[in-house]
């Protein structure tokens, strides 16, 4: 699921900047080749509002609950991890 693979990357900069508090995170997302279900790959074009959900849902009780997530969509098969800012 590309919200916890979202947040898990966003977890290791945490840690690895020794962050007490995540107030802001961009992103860019692009159109993202999935595989799942049994399924083979394809690509899907990922919806930003169902992806903030995704992503809210799975930062409860964590360091980014309250952080906000600026998504962007752009051209392209990728997402991007833009800024995060800490402290």
């Amino acid at each position: 699921m590309l919200a916890k693979e979202i947040v898990d990357d966003l977890m290791k900069i945490v840690k690895s900047e020794k962050l007490s508090q995540v107030n802001s995170v961009s992103l860019e997302i692009g159109q993202i080749a999935l595989a799942h279900d049994g399924h083979d790959e394809h690509v899907e074009d990922i919806s930003v509002d169902n992806l903030k959900f995704g992503i809210k849902n799975i930062v409860k009780g964590t360091i980014l609950e309250k952080t906000k997530f600026n998504i962007k969509k752009v051209q392209g098969d990728h997402w991007h991890l833009v800024s995060v800012d800490g402290e």
